[in-house]
């Protein structure tokens, strides 16, 4: 997965407590084809690209969580995410992406965080590129750049310098709403534990 472009113009469908640990139809399924939405006459031939990608957290000795962030070919931080294949659900493919960009492969799947989209140009073309996030818990090994792919540096961040870092601002948003989901977890977490131990 390359990044062919540095300008976006991102919109978000953004995750919300009450839709929390509920996994959206299409994450399961196959995406089609239909449009939603204005679309401006300039972008009414926009080809659309369907991609997904996973934020991978793990938590400190503390029980904070860190957020696995890639840095690409163009110095740009963010998170791995590719092409979903013909045939293959959202969810499988940011599974096999993050495996595939960090070597990170015992990912235990939280849910869908939100879906991005934006247009650029490549190669005369418009293109409108949605892309399907999913929250990835990762407990054990070290993520491993795939340079084959132009990934040129994996790291582990807390949320405060992971916002900090992130190199555009609508993967900054997908932070927020998988912090979020982070924390919820805990809470639950708490919850299940405290249960246990009257």
């Amino acid at each position: 997965m390359r990044n062919v472009s540095a300008r976006f113009e991102p919109r978000s469908r953004a995750w919300t407590p009450a839709r929390r640990f509920r996994t959206p139809h299409s994450a399961l399924r196959t995406p089609h084809s239909g449009r939603g939405g204005e679309v401006k006459r300039s972008q009414r031939r926009a080809q659309r690209e369907t991609s997904a990608g996973g934020v991978v957290f793990r938590r400190d000795a503390e029980g904070r969580p860190l957020f696995l962030l890639i840095r690409d070919s163009y110095q740009n931080w963010g998170f791995p995410k590719g092409h979903v294949e013909a045939g293959e659900p959202p969810a499988e493919a940011a599974r096999r992406e993050v495996a595939e960009e960090t070597g990170l492969d015992v990912l235990i799947l939280h849910g869908p965080i939100e879906i991005i989209d934006w247009y650029f140009r490549f190669r005369g073309k418009t293109i409108h590129k949605y892309c399907h996030f999913f929250l990835f818990e990762s407990k054990h090994g070290e993520p491993v750049p795939q340079a084959e792919e132009g990934i040129t540096d994996c790291a582990w961040q807390p949320l405060a310098l992971a916002r900090g870092t992130i190199s555009y601002d609508n993967a900054r948003d997908v932070l927020e709403r998988a912090a979020e989901m982070t924390q919820a977890l805990a809470q639950v977490e708490e919850e299940g534990k405290a249960g246990r131990h009257p």
